[in-house]
């Protein structure tokens, strides 16, 4: 037990004194003016990089995690449209095996037909010419007008 408390105490001393150092070693400004050195120059050496592989015409990381991206996004559209195409599919064949659907359109069907005979009788008898008059009826006047009367004048008194 009390080498636990030895050890606890020694990692916390060590601690310390790392974080002491390195407080050290940013504060000084030569340390400081060469890390700042190193990512700017680390910066640069990614832009030439990016810029020699794309006068290559080779893609960069970057451009392949965009390329990633959107090809995961197109997937997932892709696979809504299964989806959606999977239900469209499953609601036809319900409907394709429902035979009281059938049975309706066709007895619609017939009735459609009987309506349209009818109306065809019904149309060439409206087109139809008058039945000839026969002959004997032919000289009479039945719809003669009748002469109009003249209004009889008032009586004055």
């Amino acid at each position: 037990m009390a080498d636990d408390g030895l050890r606890d105490r020694l990692a916390r001393q060590g601690e310390d004194a790392l974080g002491k150092l390195a407080q050290d070693l940013l504060e000084n400004p030569l340390v400081n003016s060469a890390i700042t050195r190193a990512f700017s120059a680390r910066e640069r050496a990614g832009q030439a990089q990016e810029a020699a592989l794309g006068a290559l015409n080779i893609p960069s990381a970057a451009d392949v995690e965009r390329l990633t991206r959107r090809l995961r996004s197109v997937s997932q559209r892709l696979e809504g449209i299964e989806d959606g195409v999977d239900r469209l599919d499953a609601r036809l064949a319900a409907l394709d095996n429902d035979a009281g659907i059938a049975a309706r359109l066709d007895s619609i069907d017939g009735a459609l037909a009987k309506l349209a005979a009818e109306v065809s009788v019904l149309n060439r008898a409206v087109d139809a010419p008058p039945a000839p008059v026969p002959r004997e009826q032919e000289r009479l006047e039945v719809d003669k007008p009748t002469p109009k009367r003249r209004p009889r004048a008032k009586k004055s008194s």
